[in-house]
């Protein structure tokens, strides 16, 4: 049997049932969108079988893109769990045949609490379908599995619906991406979102000392930081960054001058050390410190008073990698 011919059978299948959906794309849409819009509670998505799987994917969708949504199986909200459901909220059901029983029990319940009820479906004239205040047809799909009897054609095709609803709402509340990076901190996605205020050091764990002072006065400025801290902000009578300096730095003047410490550091200092200000991304400070091999970064505001101090430390403790791009 030619295995390649076996698969792109079913990826065309799946990819004709979708050009269906695109194809009968109508005003229901339009209304279902402004159903969620205009949501004061939450979007309860309920399906069985494997609409309900794919229906959980939907409700993960809709959450992590601004919208708050939970996941609540038919079977168990007819013995209790329909008592999670709020006045406010908007049911998002799933079912390609639209006759499933448990639906059709708890699709007049919960509309009696006041919630509308949305119904992606290839029946619009089921049962559950005529239950409903909204239908979005996904149309007669053909399945996708040899048998013509496991979901997959029509499970794409919800799905793709489902992420059509969710993005589109997301989209039209201007859910941008310091919204997304709120909703994920963790992970690859939360970290190439992050800002530098996030995790700059700040206080006493950003050493900071006057550009009168001597390397002495370094020297006790980073010992006292409560976290070891490998530089020190040298900044002028207002408080603007007027050079850098680290331990680095120290070393190579211990290497060269007999009393280190009587030096003062506007002498030995970086006068025009590299910056970040808040507000940028950390991968952007990370991509700066790797170009330049440096560890500590100062973070200055607009009229360059410090504000904070950005630790190589802190970035690895945080997940970010030395050898990927930001």
């Amino acid at each position: 049997m030619d295995v390649l011919s076996l698969g792109k059978r079913v990826i065309e299948k799946e990819r004709d049932g979708l050009t269906l959906v695109l194809d009968l794309l109508d005003d229901a849409f339009e209304a279902a969108v402004a159903a969620v819009l205009h949501c004061s509670g939450r979007i309860a998505v309920t399906g069985m079988g494997k609409a309900g799987l794919i229906g959980a994917k939907i409700a993960a969708t809709f959450s992590s893109t601004g919208t708050p949504a939970y996941v609540l199986h038919p079977a168990d909200a007819i013995h209790g769990d329909v008592g999670m459901i709020g006045a406010g909220d908007v049911v998002l059901a799933l079912s390609n045949s639209g006759e499933s029983e448990e639906l059709q029990r708890i699709i007049p319940l919960v509309r009696k609490f006041g919630c509308t009820v949305i119904l992606i479906t290839g029946r619009p004239q089921s049962r559950s379908a005529l239950q409903s205040d909204i239908v979005l047809n996904i149309g007669r799909q053909d399945e996708a599995c040899p048998l013509g009897m496991a979901p997959s054609s029509s499970t794409t095709a919800m799905l793709s619906l489902g992420d059509a609803l969710a993005l589109t709402v997301s989209e039209l509340k201007g859910f941008g991406q310091e919204h997304y990076a709120a909703l994920h901190p963790g992970g690859a996605l939360g970290r190439s979102l992050m800002r530098v205020e996030e995790l700059m050091r700040t206080g006493a764990n950003c050493p900071v000392v006057r550009d009168t002072g001597t390397i002495q006065d370094y020297n006790n400025a980073v010992q006292a930081a409560p976290r070891r801290a490998g530089a020190a902000a040298i900044v002028n009578a207002e408080g603007q960054l007027a050079g850098f300096f680290t331990d680095g730095d120290l070393r190579r003047l211990v290497a060269k001058t007999e009393r280190p410490g009587a030096c003062r550091l506007c002498d030995v200092m970086t006068t025009d050390p590299k910056t970040v200000t808040q507000g940028e991304r950390v991968s952007h400070t990370l991509d700066v410190m790797r170009q330049f091999k440096i560890d500590e970064i100062p973070v200055i505001d607009d009229d360059r008073h410090v504000i904070g101090m950005i630790d190589i430390q802190d970035l690895l403790a945080a997940g970010f990698s030395l050898f990927d791009s930001g």
